[in-house]
C-alpha cells in the first residue's frame, strides 16, 4: 500500500474498532435487560431483528450511493448517528422503545458498513485481498470481543446506563477520527476513476455472489442465535454473572478476530472457496455441540470452536467479495449485498431462536443453527460448481 492508503486503512480500522467496541459493550446486556422488563423470547428477538430489518432495507441504497458520490459522507454521518442513538438508549425504559431505537440504529449501520468495507476494497492491492480484509476484519472482531467483557464489568460495578453512555462516547470518537483523517470525498478512488458501477440486475445474476450471499446468511444466522440467546441460556440454565456471560460472548469473537489475518494470508495462497467451505463445516459442528453443554467450561470450548470456523470462512469469503467488487466496478454494491445477507441472517436467526425459546427448549435453537449452516455449505458448493462450469 502507498502511504495515503495506509493512513486511510489505519483511520477506518481505528474508527470501526472504536465504534464496534462501544456496540459490543451493550450487546450481551440488551437481552438480559429486556428479559427483566418482562420481554418474552419473541420480543427479545424483535430487539435484535429490528436492527437487522432496517439495515437490510437501506443497505442497497446506501451501498449504491457510495459507489456514486463517495464513501466518507456516509461513514461520518452514520457514526454520528450511532453516537446520538446510543445516548437515547439511556432514556429507554420499556421494550417498545428499545425496538424503535434498534430500528433507527440499523439505518445508521446501513450507512457505515458497506461504505467502510468498499473503501477498504478500493485500496486493497491485487492478490492481497485475503490478508488485507483479514487484517481489517480484526477491528470489528476484536472490538466485539473486548466490548462484551467491558459491558459485563461496567454493569456489575456501575450501571446499565453507564454502559450505554460508553457506547455513545466510543461512537463519537470514531466519527471524529473519520471526519478528520479521511481524505476529502473528491479525492477518493471511486470518484476519480469516473466509472459507472455495474447495474443491480447483472450483479443479482452472478452465481458466485448468490452462493456467497446464502453462505453468509447461514453463518450470521448462527451468530444471531449466539449473540441473542446465549446470554439468556447461560443466565437461565447456569445462573452465570454478567461478567461471565460477557466473557463467553467475547471468546468466540476474539478467537475469530485473532485468526483473521493468518487465515487471510492462507486464502491469498490457497483455494479461497475450499477454505470457506471448511470454515462452514467447523461452524456446523460447534453449533451442534451447544446441545450437549453442561456448564461454563463446555460453553467456552464450543465458543472457541465457533470462533475458529467463523474466522476461517470470513477471511476467505470477504477476499472473494473484494475480487468480485473489482471485477464489477461496484465495490459498494457488492459489499452492500454481503452486509444484507449478514443482516437477514442475524434477523432470521434471532427470530427463529426466540420462537423456539417460547415453544420448545432454547437448547434446540443451537441445533437448528447447525442445520442452517449445513444447508448454506451445500448451496455454496452447488453455486461454486455451476459457476466453474460456465
Amino acid at each position: 500500500m502507498i502511504r495515503q492508503d495506509k493512513i486511510i486503512f489505519a483511520t477506518l480500522f481505528f474508527s470501526i474498532f472504536t465504534n464496534v467496541t462501544g456496540v459490543g459493550i451493550v450487546v450481551p446486556l440488551l437481552p438480559v435487560y429486556a428479559h427483566t422488563l418482562g420481554a418474552s423470547g419473541f420480543y427479545i428477538a424483535l430487539i435484535f431483528s429490528s436492527f437487522s430489518f432496517s439495515r437490510t432495507f437501506f443497505l442497497p441504497y446506501f451501498g449504491r450511493r457510495s459507489d456514486i458520490i463517495g464513501r466518507k459522507p456516509y461513514i461520518v454521518i452514520g457514526l454520528f448517528g450511532y453516537a446520538i442513538i446510543s445516548m437515547a438508549f439511556v432514556q429507554s425504559t420499556d421494550v417498545r422503545s428499545l425496538i424503535g431505537l434498534r430500528f433507527i440504529q440499523g439505518i445508521a449501520s446501513a450507512m457505515i458498513m458497506p461504505a467502510v468495507q468498499a473503501y477498504i476494497g478500493d485500496i486493497t492491492p491485487k492478490n492481497h485481498e485475503g490478508e488485507t480484509m483479514g487484517l481489517f476484519n480484526m477491528s470489528a472482531f476484536i472490538g466485539l470481543s473486548i466490548g462484551p467483557l467491558m459491558g459485563g464489568v461496567i454493569n456489575d460495578h456501575f450501571s446499565l446506563e453507564s454502559a450505554f453512555m460508553c457506547m455513545g462516547i466510543f461512537s463519537l470518537i470514531a466519527c471524529l477520527s473519520s471526519l478528520i483523517f479521511l481524505p476529502p470525498t473528491n479525492a477518493e478512488r471511486v470518484i476519480t476513476r469516473g466509472r459507472e458501477p455495474v447495474a443491480w440486475k447483472i450483479l443479482l445474476k452472478d452465481r458466485m455472489l448468490a452462493g456467497l450471499f446464502v453462505f453468509r446468511f447461514a453463518h450470521t444466522a448462527c451468530i444471531g442465535i449466539i449473540w441473542g440467546f446465549l446470554p439468556v441460556f447461560a443466565k437461565n440454565e447456569f445462573s452465570l454473572s454478567a461478567s461471565a456471560i460477557g466473557l463467553l460472548v467475547m471468546l468466540g469473537v476474539l478467537v475469530s478476530g485473532i485468526v483473521q489475518t493468518p487465515m487471510g494470508r492462507i486464502a491469498d495462497r490457497r483455494d479461497k472457496s475450499l477454505m470457506t467451505l471448511s470454515g462452514g463445516l467447523i461452524v456446523c459442528i460447534s453449533m451442534f455441540s451447544f446441545e450437549w453443554v453442561k456448564g461454563f467450561s463446555d460453553m467456552v470450548y464450543a465458543n472457541i470452536l465457533f470462533g475458529m470456523g467463523g474466522g476461517m470462512l470470513t477471511a476467505s469469503l470477504m477476499a472473494i467479495s473484494v475480487q468480485k467488487g473489482h471485477q464489477t466496478k461496484a465495490m459498494g454494491s457488492v459489499m452492500a449485498l454481503m452486509t444484507m445477507s449478514q443482516s437477514l441472517g442475524m434477523m432470521m436467526g434471532s427470530l427463529i431462536a426466540g420462537w423456539m425459546m417460547d415453544v420448545f427448549e432454547l437448547r434446540q435453537a443451537f441445533s437448528f443453527g447447525s442445520l442452517v449452516m449445513l444447508i448454506g455449505v451445500i448451496i455454496f458448493f452447488i453455486c461454486l460448481n455451476r459457476d466453474s462450469h460456465d
